[in-house]
């Protein structure tokens, strides 16, 4: 995210794509949690603007599979800026999930 595309969203006010949510998303959780943006498993439009499920490392370790992750629900505005987010799930980078 670059301050060209941030001054000119809030000046047309207008909603941004699904590709800038998820980048916008997936950096500015990483900024405010400190910790290495990781994927962006899923993204939905909302009448409230984006919403977006994040996977951070929040603790690395050696081996690198025993490295904390976490899943975090994103919530953002219609021009991209983060509005709240929660950690839904926490694991081991090497887990997989049984469904």
């Amino acid at each position: 995210m670059n301050a060209t595309d941030d001054e000119r969203d809030r000046k047309t006010g207008e909603r941004i794509d699904i590709s800038t949510a998820m980048r916008r998303a997936s950096a500015q959780l990483a900024e405010l949690l400190r910790c290495e943006p990781g994927s962006v498993s899923a993204v939905k439009s909302t009448e409230e603007g984006w919403s977006a499920d994040v996977e951070v490392t929040e603790i690395e370790k050696v081996p690198d599979t025993m490295s904390v992750m976490a899943s975090y629900h994103v919530a953002l505005d219609p021009e991209g800026r983060l509005v709240g987010y929660e950690r839904t799930r926490r694991y081991a980078r090497g887990q997989i999930d049984r469904r």
